[in-house]
C-alpha cells in the first residue's frame, strides 16, 4: 500500500509542478484573476505532495522509548496540515483575489493563451486524477466511494484524489469564467470564477480535515477487522467469553489490539500463557496489520461494570 501511495503522490507532484509553471506564465500574459487562483492552487498542491511524502518518510521511523508504538500517526498529522493549507492558502487567496477583481475588474488580455494553458492543464491533471482514481478503486474494493473514504486508514490515497478532483473542477470553472468574460464582455465573470474556485477548495479542505481528524485522534479498525479479531479470540481454547475488543490505528498498516476476555475457571496460569501466545500468533498471521496485541483477563461482570 505504501508503494502504491508513493506512486500516486509522485505522479501528482510532477503534474502539479508542470501545471503551476504554465499557469503562472499565462497569468503574466493575460492578467486573469481565475488563472492566478488556479496557479496558486497548483502551487499549494505541489507543496502538499511534498508534505505527504515527508509525512510518509517520518511515519516509517521505528519505535523508540519516547514513541513505543512507532511514528505512524505522523502521516495523519501531515495530512491534516495539508487540509489546513488548502483551506488557508488555496481557498483564502482565491476568494481574496476574486473579491479584489470584482471591486476593480480588469480586462483579460490574450484570452486564447488561457484556453491553451487550461487545456494542457486538464490533460495533465486528468492523467494524475485517473492514476489516483485507479489506485483508490483498488483500495476501496467493493465498498462505496463515500464509505471507502470514511473507513480508509491511508489518507494519502484519498487526499490526492480529493486534490485532483478539486483541481479538475477548478479548471472547469476557470475555463467558463474566461469564456463568459470573452463572450459577454462582462469583466465580473473572471473574479466570480476565482471566488467559486476558492469555495471548491474550502469545501474540499473541510472534508479532508474531518476525515483526517478522526485518524489523528485515534480511529478504530474497520468493523470487519474487529469482528474477525473477535471470532479468532472466541475460538481460542480456555477462553469462555470475549468481553471487549478495542482497536486503534497507529498508522495505515499498524493496528493496536486490546482484548478483554474471561478464561474458564479451571485454566491454569501456564495454559493461559500458552493461549495468549497462540492468540497473538493467529491474529498477526490472519491480519498482517495487527502489530501489537494485549490481552486483559477479567470476568464478564467486571468488564460490564467498567463499561457502564
Amino acid at each position: 500500500m505504501a508503494t502504491s501511495s508513493k506512486k500516486v503522490i509522485y505522479a501528482a507532484l510532477v503534474g502539479n509542478m508542470l501545471i503551476a509553471i504554465t499557469k503562472f506564465v499565462a497569468v503574466t500574459v493575460t492578467g486573469s484573476s481565475a488563472m492566478l487562483s488556479e496557479g496558486i492552487h497548483s502551487l499549494v498542491d505541489t507543496g502538499n505532495q511534498v508534505l505527504l511524502l515527508h509525512g510518509m518518510k517520518r511515519a516509517q521511523r521505528p519505535a523508540d522509548r519516547e514513541f513505543p508504538f512507532g511514528h505512524g500517526k505522523e502521516l495523519y498529522f501531515w495530512s491534516f496540515i495539508v487540509a489546513i493549507l488548502i483551506f488557508a492558502v488555496g481557498a483564502g487567496f482565491s476568494i481574496y483575489e476574486g473579491i479584489l477583481h470584482l471591486r476593480h475588474p480588469q480586462p483579460i488580455e490574450s484570452p486564447y493563451v488561457n484556453y491553451i494553458v487550461l487545456g494542457l492543464a486538464m490533460l495533465i491533471e486528468g492523467g494524475a486524477w485517473f492514476y489516483a482514481w485507479k489506485a483508490f478503486k483498488v483500495h476501496k474494493g467493493r465498498r462505496g466511494y463515500i464509505r471507502a473514504v470514511h473507513e480508509g486508514k491511508d489518507p494519502t490515497l484519498f487526499v490526492v484524489l480529493f486534490e485532483d478532483t478539486a483541481a479538475m473542477a477548478g479548471l472547469t470553472v476557470a475555463f467558463l469564467g474566461v469564456l463568459l468574460n470573452q463572450l459577454t464582455g462582462i469583466l465580473y465573470f473572471d473574479g466570480g470564477a476565482s471566488i467559486v474556485i476558492g469555495l471548491i477548495l474550502a469545501g474540499t479542505a473541510v472534508w479532508l480535515a474531518a476525515e483526517t481528524k478522526s485518524l489523528l485522534i485515534g480511529e478504530s479498525a474497520n468493523p470487519e477487522v474487529v469482528e474477525c479479531i473477535r471470532r479468532i479470540a472466541e475460538s481460542a481454547p480456555q477462553i469462555q467469553h470475549v468481553n471487549e475488543v478495542l482497536t486503534m490505528h497507529m498508522g495505515p498498516d499498524f493496528i493496536l489490539v486490546n482484548l478483554s476476555v474471561e478464561f474458564v475457571d479451571a485454566a491454569t496460569a501456564d495454559e493461559i500463557e500458552k493461549v495468549i501466545a497462540e492468540l497473538d500468533r493467529q491474529l498477526k498471521q490472519t491480519l498482517p496489520r495487527v502489530k501489537r496485541v494485549f490481552v486483559e483477563a477479567e470476568s464478564r461482570a467486571t468488564a460490564k461494570s467498567e463499561q457502564a
